[in-house]
């Protein structure tokens, strides 16, 4: 993952920062220790060499003084063995040692560091190594007179090659140790900052889960909340956020999920009791009549036993009816019926809706009107569910049409579709049951409009099967205006 790719660079990176700087000053604070140590040797024994040449006068008359001279040289070696004596004559020549066979790497010293310590100049000063090519060391030096004339210069190195066999030993271990503290540093270094690094990097995962987890103490609070939160995009978004937006999104659809179930839910409840007291009201009548019969027989008479009958009857047919328009609608909405589709003219299909209505409609005194555009095409369809449309449709208009009002199909052709309306001249749909027309089992008044409203559920899946739908449209001077289309 990204953010762990991320964190092992970041220690390693900063391992090897540390590891530099702590390398880097433990050099400097060698350079720094070496510098002052050889610093204060050389301020102490600045006389060295002068007091060498005042005890031992190696320069006599005659010249050089050998015996003199390796007395000298054994004196020192058991005093102290880091010192290296050299004789040099005026041009910086070594013409006296007591170095083993081979040790001298050059026989001519520079003089100018040597004038410098003479002339008082602040140390440390180097001299030159007469047992390395390119060595430098700290010094005392005399001039040695002969006749008032310096004649030569006795040249002591304080730190000699035994001094540098002793201090490499001492520096294996001192860089030894130094070595093993560094790599506890490090070590506990790089714990901290893996530490910190992983406690950085898995943040938003412990963030995420966390959320999670509230979201399933909480509930539909805490998804709700979680769904609120705003989506943002980044071009180089990691795993971890792509992770953190699917799980916002996931929230968002159960959000809206739970809230649609909600909803139909509370459709459904409003249903049942809509239905139960569409079935209450004519069972109560039918077992009204029925008791009245039963318990009255003898008294009634045969006009009043008929009426009594026949209210009974007209009640459970209305009980039938609204039985079989649930069970219908409970086909539709399950996907039990498909459409058989064939050719057929809408028109013409019409005109045999319209005989179904005639004696109704003539009772009432309504007008059954039709507006036909010439040469309509034939439609593939189901015919008998666009005749139960036609009918459902007809038969709610008529049934809340005033009397001697009408009722008006209109017919026509408009974006490859063959356009159905119908409209009637009664009170119209209330505001308040417009928004629910189609899904509710109740439109207006209870009594009069239940089956009604299973008849606009029925039409609506009806024409969801053929791929339309059917809309509330407001007309001028109507009232309840249905428009839906038709595919060619």
């Amino acid at each position: 993952m990204r953010y762990l790719t991320l964190s092992r660079r970041l220690t390693l990176t900063f391992a090897t920062l540390l590891l530099t700087a702590c390398v880097l000053l433990g050099w400097l604070q060698v350079q720094t220790s070496t510098q002052y140590s050889q610093s204060v040797i050389q301020q102490l024994s600045s006389n060295l060499a002068q007091h060498i040449n005042q005890t031992y006068p190696l320069l006599g008359q005659e010249g050089l003084n050998k015996v003199l001279l390796h007395k000298l040289f054994d004196n020192l070696m058991e005093v102290n063995p880091s010192v290296e004596v050299y004789l040099l004559d005026k041009q910086g020549n070594i013409i006296g040692d007591a170095a083993p066979e081979g040790h001298i790497k050059r026989h001519l010293v520079n003089l100018e560091p040597l004038k410098r310590a003479m002339a008082g100049d602040p140390f440390p000063l180097y001299g030159d190594d007469p047992r390395s090519l390119n060595g430098q060391k700290v010094f005392s030096v005399a001039p040695m007179l002969r006749n008032g004339q310096v004649d030569g210069y006795l040249y002591v190195i304080l730190l000699g090659e035994k001094y540098n066999y002793l201090a490499r030993d001492a520096q294996f271990d001192t860089i030894l140790t130094i070595s093993l503290l560094l790599i506890a540093v490090i070590g506990l270094s790089g714990l901290v900052m893996g530490a910190l690094a992983f406690r950085w990097v898995t943040r938003p995962l412990r963030q995420l889960s966390r959320q999670v987890k509230a979201l399933e103490t909480g509930g539909m609070n805490e998804m709700q909340a979680m769904a609120a939160l705003p989506l943002t995009v980044k071009n180089d978004a990691d795993e971890l956020y792509q992770l953190r937006q699917g799980v916002i999104l996931m929230a968002r659809r159960i959000s809206e999920q739970w809230h649609s179930l909600t909803q139909q839910d509370q459709l459904r409840r409003e249903f049942i009791a809509n239905i139960s007291h569409d079935l209450r009201t004519p069972l109560t009548s039918l077992h009204g009549y029925l008791e009245s019969l039963s318990v009255m027989s003898a008294t009634l008479s045969e006009a009043e036993k008929k009426r009594y009958l026949d209210i009974a009857l007209a009640q459970s047919q209305k009980v039938g009816l609204l039985a079989q328009s649930l069970f219908e609608l409970a086909r539709l909405e399950y996907g039990v019926v498909k459409p058989v589709k064939e050719p057929f003219s809408v028109g013409e299909l019409l005109q045999d809706v319209y005989q179904k209505f005639e004696l109704v409609a003539h009772t009432h005194q309504i007008q059954l009107l039709a507006d036909i555009q010439p040469k309509l095409p034939i439609i593939y369809a189901d015919v008998s569910m666009i005749e139960r449309v036609l009918t459902n449709l007809l038969d709610n208009a008529i049934r809340h049409t005033p009397d001697q009002g009408n009722v008006h199909v209109r017919l026509w052709l408009a974006d490859d579709q063959l356009m159905v309306e119908v409209s009637d001249s009664g009170p119209g749909i209330p505001p308040i049951l417009k928004e629910g027309l189609f899904i509710r089992p109740s439109i207006g008044n209870v009594s009069r409009r239940t089956e009604g409203g299973l008849g606009l559920m029925i039409v609506r899946q009806m024409l969801q099967l053929h791929g339309s739908d059917i809309r509330l449209v407001e007309l001028p001077g109507r009232g309840a205006s249905f428009h839906f289309g038709l595919p060619l």
